[in-house]
């Protein structure tokens, strides 16, 4: 990973760059990335939260650094591929794992019927 004000190598762990002492990541954390735009350009200009008038950030429209910066061309939430079960006996061996508690409850709805209809 590069500085984005230096343009150094830095490690991505990094809060703060060790060269230009430029600050990488939001709120002094690790886990929380900080945005930063080139320079004398905004983050606010391609912001999906600006956008949409959303965004209740102080320095908005003038942003040169966020930590919820959200690129308006890029999806919002990331499509998940839906899992299906493979067919025939592999998949009803998998489903019947996946819902074993299920399957003991019709079992003993099933018992129970039984039982009444032979009583």
């Amino acid at each position: 990973m590069n500085c984005p004000k230096c343009d150094r190598r830095i490690d991505s762990q990094a809060i703060k760059c060790p060269h230009c002492n430029n600050l990488l990541k939001g709120f002094g954390h690790p886990g929380i990335p900080l945005y930063q735009a080139e320079t004398g350009t905004y983050l606010c200009d391609r912001c999906y939260y600006h956008q949409d008038d959303s965004c209740n950030y102080p320095q908005r429209p003038y942003a040169e650094t966020c930590t919820m910066f959200h690129d308006a061309n890029e999806p919002l939430i990331a499509e998940t591929p839906k899992f299906k079960y493979p067919a025939g006996l592999a998949g009803f061996k998998l489903w019947c794992s996946r819902n074993r508690s299920l399957l003991i409850i019709f079992s003993l709805i099933l018992v129970s019927l039984v039982l009444v209809a032979m009583g």
